[in-house]
């Protein structure tokens, strides 16, 4: 994969299209604007947001509470729309598709990792891997195999059948790790995937967020607090007031 890199003249600015792998780009934002009107004021979660997104690509979207972080994330994972301005992902105008596409590129095309795990809790680990796949025409037993292959990839191979209840706060958000990649997704969204573990367990999990993406072939997208989380990702987007103020490239060779 192709590392892209800030401008020469500037260390905050998003790196030029020159610098950029071939291809089309995964996502497109262009003057990207969320408000929301909370007791009659109008707040502005984003302002004017010009990103773009390449495929193969680990980024981190940093910042501090009410940045604009998870605002983001929620348009980037088609669960909301923009205000104002376009998103285009996978060659597709996001506000202009109909709810029905919507739901199919959330169901098919994104898989999601949440801060609370959000696992089922009676079902096995290897059922919440699997329910994700339901709406698919998949057979049944194809999913439940493919299930214990993605828990076996995560490290739990042998933790197939115990309860979210029976695991540590690492382990039930590697089954989260598995379901998101279940549809075989083109990106991974994760926000504050770290926020409930402590730093060690937090780090083996952004670790294998990397691997995955190097061996699923995935893009992933994590909003953080922590500074070490975001030193990890090969790209770090900081958002303040609702504004892209920094998008730059980490200068770390990988393996």
């Amino acid at each position: 994969m192709t590392t892209r890199s800030a401008s020469p003249t500037d260390p905050t600015s998003p790196a030029t299209e020159k610098d950029s792998p071939d291809g089309e780009p995964l996502y497109v934002l262009r003057s990207v604007e969320r408000t929301f009107t909370k007791g009659g004021v109008s707040v502005h979660a984003l302002r004017g947001i010009d990103l773009t997104l390449w495929a193969g690509e680990m980024v981190a979207l940093e910042g501090p509470s009410g940045s604009g972080k998870s605002t983001l994330l929620q348009l980037l994972g088609a669960l909301d729309l923009p205000t104002a301005g376009s998103i285009r992902f996978a060659g597709r105008e996001l506000e202009n598709a109909s709810d029905r596409v919507l739901t199919r590129i959330r169901s098919e095309e994104i898989g999601f990792v949440f801060q609370h795990f959000n696992l089922i809790p009676t079902l096995t680990a290897q059922e919440n891997v699997w329910i994700a796949m339901v709406p698919a025409s998949t057979p049944h037993q194809a999913q439940v195999a493919r299930a214990a292959e993605l828990l076996d990839q995560v490290g739990l191979g042998h933790r197939v059948h115990h309860l979210p209840s029976r695991l540590s706060g690492g382990e039930q958000q590697r089954v989260a790790i598995a379901r998101a990649l279940a549809n075989r997704p083109k990106v991974v969204i994760a926000d504050e995937p770290t926020g409930n573990l402590d730093s060690k367990t937090g780090l083996e999990v952004i670790e294998l967020l990397a691997e995955l993406r190097d061996t699923a072939g995935v893009t992933v997208i994590l909003a953080t607090h922590d500074e070490e989380i975001g030193r990890r990702a090969e790209r770090r987007v900081r958002l303040h007031d609702g504004r892209l103020v920094e998008d730059r490239a980490v200068t770390k060779a990988r393996a």
